[in-house]
């Protein structure tokens, strides 16, 4: 088996730096953890809020502590050190090798969706505090067994909310059909399913941050072999549109 991790972002219209950030890390007792941060408002102040907490709340997991105490350390440090007028969203979806678990921890108004082995979605969507704000804030934290062909689905609000206002609304039904429909195509299929499903629903530019992440527990695959792949575009480079 191999842990499949895909995440998939686009910044909103007009934007040139979207305001959210994951982080990819490897648990120090084996398996990978990805941190998903939402800044509040837009552009590069956005983007330094994100980038700031998901880096800390990363190094935290790296180091060994547990993925809820380093979503309540990252919300003190954020609440100190913005005097708590500044919030964010956070996500962390673990794949846990040492404990075999697959680790759901929310501070978020979206949702995860975690997959069963059969392809079947359960809407994790219990109210979560944001962070950054409140004096007292938990994390939403659930475990479940590492199941082959198993794992979980989020966003940020970019697709949650996408089309709210028109007839083309994403809803969270439809969201759920999308990863059923797409889930054994695998990790990538899915995550592109709901990111095309998510831009589509705007009807024109995204007005949001679109950030997307898959994580499945494929039955197959190298045991040996790690691998990451990365595209980042390049925008206003010279040569840009060249093949």
């Amino acid at each position: 088996m191999q842990i499949d991790l895909v995440v998939l972002k686009t910044a909103k219209y007009g934007v040139s730096e979207g305001g959210d950030t994951v982080e990819v890390v490897e648990r120090p007792a084996g398996g990978l953890t990805a941190v998903m941060v939402d800044g509040q408002g837009s552009g590069p102040a956005a983007k330094n809020i994100s980038s700031s907490v998901a880096t800390k709340a990363a190094g935290l997991i790296a180091e060994g502590v547990r993925d809820g105490a380093a979503a309540r350390a990252v919300h003190d440090y954020l609440r100190t050190h913005r005097r708590a007028k500044v919030q964010a969203s956070l996500t962390i979806i673990s794949a846990d090798l040492a404990e075999r678990t697959l680790v759901t921890s929310r501070n978020s108004p979206c949702p995860v969706l975690v997959v069963g082995p059969e392809g079947q979605v359960t809407i994790e969507d219990v109210e979560a505090l944001t962070i950054g704000v409140h004096r007292m804030v938990r994390p939403v934290v659930t475990q479940h067994p590492l199941l082959p062909c198993g794992g979980a689905v989020t966003f940020t609000d970019g697709v949650l909310n996408a089309g709210k206002r028109l007839a083309s609304a994403l809803d969270l039904d439809r969201l759920v059909n999308l990863v059923e429909a797409n889930w054994l195509e695998g990790a990538r299929a899915t995550a592109h399913a709901v990111l095309e499903a998510a831009l589509g629903a705007y009807e024109g530019p995204p007005g949001d941050d679109v950030t997307v992440v898959v994580l499945k527990i494929a039955a197959d695959g190298d045991r040996t072999v790690r691998e990451m792949h990365v595209t980042y575009p390049l925008a206003g480079f010279p040569g840009e549109g060249a093949r």
